[in-house]
């Protein structure tokens, strides 16, 4: 199973900017599919963006214009640059792999990081 692990998370004022990182372990990274996703206290976990093995990308409407998803081969990383931060999207975020064809089940979520947009 592949090992991911995240990190960027913090606290920001609204209007400012983060930058999620998302280090994968193993070999075979530039197969996956890889996306963001978050859980605000009390609410189920959202897709945010994805990004497929050809550099794809998908992302949630509320996000559209404000985040954006892209990954580096070479360093086994997917990032997630949050701009123009609002007070909601304050939640833990957390790093996906999923190879394609191969069922849900056996993804790979990371520990999650917090972001916390608040004055």
């Amino acid at each position: 199973q592949v090992q991911l692990v995240e990190s960027g998370g913090g606290l920001v004022q609204p209007g400012g900017s983060l930058r999620l990182s998302c280090a994968a372990s193993g070999s075979a990274f530039s197969i996956y599919t890889m996306a963001w996703y978050r859980q605000a206290p009390g609410k189920q976990r959202e897709s945010v963006a994805t990004i497929t093995s050809r550099g794809i990308s998908r992302y949630a409407d509320s996000v559209l214009g404000r985040f954006t998803i892209s990954r580096d081969n070479a360093k086994n990383t997917v990032y997630l640059q949050m701009n123009s931060l609002k007070p909601e999207d304050t939640a833990v975020y957390y790093c996906n792999s999923n190879t394609p064809g191969v069922s849900r089940a056996f993804d790979s979520w990371g520990q999650g990081t917090q972001v916390t947009v608040s004055s």
